[in-house]
């Protein structure tokens, strides 16, 4: 056995491959220490998460650089070869390189990074990973109303950033713009109506507010925007059924549901102290009066009874 082992080794080619074996080895135990060293002594997860990254990265270009060491005396005459084969996988493997394309196009390109809120390949999330051939998020939405998780975890490919638009709910703006709809009666007092919905939305969304205004002002320094309105916001149109109040105002992203519950919270009860002077619409239909009836019934004989 020994023997064999021995002819086998005295191959040049045998040998390159067990020296490339034990260097990809070597590399992988190299990499799977560094990642124990950082859990133990790096306690923040965003930086252990791209320092793993980093030294993942590094360990590819360590083996690729060995094994390229290895096998460099006979690089030259498989360049022919290696150009053949070239065509015929990236025309097999578009789709796995238009991916490492996007990879590179996301990391370096500012699509968005871990921990961002995105809306990717149709699919809304939390990005909470980023691999070189698909990216993994955190669902929200689905069957699940509003901006929650519902659990399930989707890994979208990189390429799609190439085919479909790509949605960045937190990246250099990390505030939206919500929008609540409430139907007031006529005959209600619409001055305090309005007061009430200012009032409720100024409490409320006032933090918002103010911590958006910085924000934005960077955004215009870096793209070419208008200096929009951040602070709380409501607006009335009349229509056939009721008035209309539209309230508008800045949430933070992670906050939208939340947000409008509080919001809701505040006007019910604000509504239940105006004594009746705001009353809030809806589609039911209200009988006012009924017409008498008069029921005649005639025999044969043209004789009512």
């Amino acid at each position: 056995m020994i023997e064999k082992l021995q002819t086998w080794l005295q191959d040049p080619v045998m040998a390159r491959i067990a020296t490339s074996l034990l260097v990809l080895l070597a590399v992988i135990i190299a990499v799977q220490i560094l990642h124990r060293v950082l859990v133990r002594y790096i306690s923040d997860s965003g930086r252990r998460y791209h320092m793993r990254k980093a030294v993942t990265a590094l360990g590819y270009l360590m083996a690729i650089f060995l094994m390229s060491l290895v096998f460099s005396d006979k690089l030259s005459s498989l360049t022919i070869a290696f150009g053949v084969a070239g065509a015929g996988i990236a025309f097999a493997l578009q789709e796995v390189i238009a991916s490492i394309a996007g990879w590179v196009a996301v990391s370096f390109g500012r699509f968005y990074q871990v921990g961002d809120r995105v809306q990717l390949g149709g699919i809304m999330g939390d990005v909470i990973d980023i691999g070189v051939l698909r990216t993994t998020l955190m669902e929200c939405g689905g069957w699940v109303r509003g901006d929650a998780y519902n659990g399930r975890i989707v890994r979208v490919a990189n390429s799609f950033i190439f085919k479909e638009p790509v949605y960045n709910y937190s990246a250099d703006f990390p505030f939206l713009w919500d929008e609540l709809v409430l139907p007031v009666r006529y005959g209600s007092n619409q001055k305090l109506a309005k007061q009430i919905f200012t009032a409720a939305l100024t409490e409320v969304t006032g933090e918002f507010s103010a911590s958006s205004k910085s924000v934005w002002t960077q955004m215009k320094h870096r793209y070419l925007l208008e200096d929009a309105r951040v602070d709380p916001m409501v607006t009335m149109v009349a229509n056939d059924n009721w008035v209309e109040y539209t309230l508008r105002y800045v949430v933070d992203y992670k906050k939208r549901r939340l947000t409008k519950d509080l919001i809701t919270e505040k006007l019910l009860e604000a509504i239940d102290r105006s004594n009746g002077q705001v009353r809030l619409g809806s589609q039911t239909i209200e009988l006012v009066s009924v017409a008498p009836l008069d029921v005649t019934m005639n025999t044969p004989g043209n004789r009512p009874v």
